[in-house]
């Protein structure tokens, strides 16, 4: 045990040592509360006394809640070694969290958010107060879990730090080989003489390559055989990188180098975030100082970044959820020019359904009035492109073997390096399994916008054809029609006629389109078994089994290779663990390929005839709706001519009557004639009749353009 007049530790409780220090988990001696202690060792202290005095002056300048906290400095009662009274942070640091073989991927997209966020914050802070920090890297980031259970990122070890302004230089060398800019590692690695002098742009080289391991599980420059064994290639690497470029390796020995300038397939970031982020660490990731961004520029990009909102769209044609980054306070049509560049849809071509309604989206309007989006419930974006599915790289690609000897330390290495493309091929297996719930859900939607499309359509023509056979039955004036004295109702004859063939051809659609319903619902059926099946799938749960088995055997190999070396039985057993943690890895992996890549393909496929149905589908019924309405409009237009033709009939009639009534007596004909008075009082009776057909077809086209304006489905 050890202590100072305040704190008390046990040396087992390490959690972190260095060249000059060693950090422990201490007590405060009267309330219990638990610190993190940095005690000094003799190396310190041979240092010049203005550099083992600069962590306390700097850590008493800061205080933000990305910053660890100091508390006290204090010293040992016996030694009387400096010690550093810090915040503790439960969590470990985001190296630990990277070292974890959930993460050999990289994190998450929301926790890698978090990182940003923190880091930026922090480093905010420091050059608010003229600090350069010059060891920026995972290990002196630390994770704290908040009271909501949310991740906080701190700024740790300032035993590096000085103050710099903006301007000045330091020749002084720090930090750590991997994270140390080209011309630091010049001098520091390879001891290559040189008179550079170096700016507190060197901390944003340091956090370009702490945000690509975060994003990626990996380093972003690696040599043949690793950074610490290839250090002239490392420094190669770093300093011949052309511009733009974010990563190079070399992946055989002597071999060319290679560049990258996107991040990996195998990360979990979005396409999306991807495209905001790259161009920052293009930027950031720049040998020449005098090319690279200033703090300033970095600041106000990432600080971009972190106030953007995200709006999920699955692009239901391509099978694709996208994550599109933008500004509450951009308009739609920004927000349409997004979804754009990530799915190739152009603005006029985008209709958007959410959870099952049509959305309007007018360009002009501000893009807060999309609707709250989650991966699970995102936009549903139609288009015309053809299905590709998820991205993906296998994950059986990534998986190392073990050695046939026993070697506790390349068996931990092998194992956590299985494990991490394990859990890369859980996390596939469960996009996959999303993406398939996200087609059947909007496909299931787009056929209930055609179901409601065609019952509108259908009522439509049913009440016009019920109008036009209503006035079509009256059997007086067919007959009526027909005497000769009355040839001038010949033209209205035919006018009837046309109305009773636009009668038959709205009774064709109104067929056609109850068989439209029939076929819908017969596609719905199908899809509702299919979604079911998918629902029934356990090839989640069997990796998962794998999963938990395989981890136990990993957290042995972790212990095993901290010791010396194993007893027989004990090398025995270690034996039979790696024969049993190569059989569930490939149960994994078999589980992955026959339960979950080859059903998701071959849901593709479907995927993609019940697409080209549903387009063959909504096109047909735009063709249907188009023939109503042609119907109505015609059925209008001839009705009004019929109208205006019997009333001036009718007219005629009367002025007929009119006359005859003042005239002499005609001779008694040898047959009575009642047609005039009766087809009078017919003509007056059609006419209304008329009038009222007349209302009742242009109420239904008004109904029919209403349907037109609603957003229809994309040509294919």
């Amino acid at each position: 045990m050890q202590s100072t007049a305040n704190y008390l530790w046990h040396t087992d409780d390490l959690l972190g040592q260095g060249a000059t220090a060693s950090v422990y988990k201490a007590r405060n001696k009267k309330s219990g509360e638990l610190v993190a202690v940095k005690v000094f060792n003799t190396t310190s202290y041979l240092r010049p006394r203005e550099v083992q005095v600069r962590e306390f002056e700097v850590l008493r300048k800061l205080n933000h809640q990305n910053i660890v906290k100091l508390f006290a400095v204090e010293e040992t009662g016996g030694s009387r070694q400096k010690v550093l009274v810090m915040e503790y942070c439960s969590s470990g640091s985001l190296l630990s969290v990277l070292e974890s073989p959930e993460n050999a991927f990289g994190l998450p997209e929301d926790e890698f958010l978090v990182v940003l966020r923190c880091v930026v914050a922090g480093m905010n802070h420091l050059r608010e107060n003229g600090i350069v920090h010059r060891d920026i890297k995972p290990g002196n980031i630390m994770r704290l879990v908040g009271e909501e259970g949310q991740s906080i990122y701190k700024l740790t070890d300032f035993g590096a730090a000085r103050e710099l302004d903006d301007d000045e230089k330091f020749v002084s060398v720090y930090g750590t080989e991997e994270y140390l800019h080209p011309d630091m590692y010049e001098r520091a690695v390879l001891r290559k003489p040189q008179q550079k002098a170096f700016g507190v742009t060197v901390d944003l080289w340091s956090i370009g390559v702490t945000l690509y391991h975060a994003a990626t599980g990996s380093l972003p420059f690696i040599p043949f055989g690793g950074p610490r064994r290839n250090k002239e290639i490392m420094y190669r690497i770093t300093t011949e990188k052309p511009a733009g470029a974010i990563a190079g390796a070399q992946r055989r020995e002597n071999g060319p180098l290679e560049w990258s300038y996107t991040l990996p397939i195998t990360c979990q970031l979005s396409l999306g975030l991807q495209s905001q982020l790259v161009p920052i660490l293009a930027n950031i990731l720049e040998v020449e100082q005098a090319k690279c961004w200033g703090f300033d520029q970095f600041f106000a990009e990432t600080s971009d970044i972190l106030q953007r909102v995200v709006v999920h769209v699955f692009s239901l044609s391509q099978a694709v959820l996208h994550h599109i980054y933008i500004h509450a306070h951009n308009t739609i049509a920004i927000f349409q020019e997004a979804v754009h560049k990530q799915t190739s849809v152009a603005p006029r071509h985008q209709e958007y359904l959410f959870e099952g309604h049509l959305c309007v989206l007018e360009p002009s309007v501000s893009a807060q009035h999309i609707a709250h989006t989650t991966a699970s419930s995102p936009l549903t974006l139609f288009s015309t492109a053809i299905p590709k599915g998820l991205a993906f790289r296998d994950p059986a690609l990534d998986v190392p073997k073990f050695v046939p000897k026993v070697d506790l330390q390349a068996d931990y290495n092998t194992a956590k390096g299985v494990l991490g493309a394990g859990y890369q091929a859980l996390r596939l297996a469960r996009a996959l399994l999303d993406g398939q719930e996200l087609m059947f859900r909007g496909l299931h939607w787009v056929m209930e916008v055609l179901q409601a499309t065609c019952r509108r359509t259908l009522e439509v023509a049913r009440t016009s054809l019920l109008y036009l056979s209503s006035s079509l039955g009256t059997e007086r004036f067919s007959s009526v029609a027909g005497t000769p004295e009355i040839q001038e109702l010949k033209a209205a004859a035919e006018l009837r006629s046309r109305l009773r063939t636009l009668a038959e051809v709205l009774s064709r659609c109104s067929q056609n389109i109850t068989e439209t319903q029939e076929s819908l619902s017969s596609l719905n059926r199908e899809l509702v078994k299919s979604r079911d099946q998918v629902h029934e799938d356990r090839s989640i749960q069997q990796i998962q089994c794998c999963l938990d088995k395989m981890n136990f055997i990993y957290k042995q190999f972790k212990k095993s290779r901290m010791r010396p070396g194993l007893g027989y039985n004990e090398e025995q057993i270690h034996k039979l663990d790696k024969v049993n943690f190569s059989h569930l890895a490939k149960r994994l992996l078999q589980v992955f390929q026959e339960e979950c890549v080859q059903k998701y393909q071959a849901s593709l496929v479907t995927h993609g005839k019940r697409m080209r149905v549903v387009h063959e589908t909504r096109n047909h019924l735009r063709l249907v709706g188009c023939s109503v309405a042609a119907c109505n409009t015609e059925a209008q237009g001839v009705q009004e001519s019929l109208s205006k033709l019997l009333e001036e009939l009718s007219h005629q009639l009367l002025q007929d009557r009119a006359k005859g009534a003042q005239a002499s007596p005609p001779p008694i004909a040898p047959y009575p004639s009642p047609t005039r008075k009766d087809l009078l009082l017919h003509m007056q009776e059609l006419c209304e009749g008329m009038k009222l057909l007349a209302s009742d077809l242009l109420d239904n086209n008004r109904i029919i353009e209403r349907l037109n304006r609603v957003p229809a489905l994309p040509d294919v």
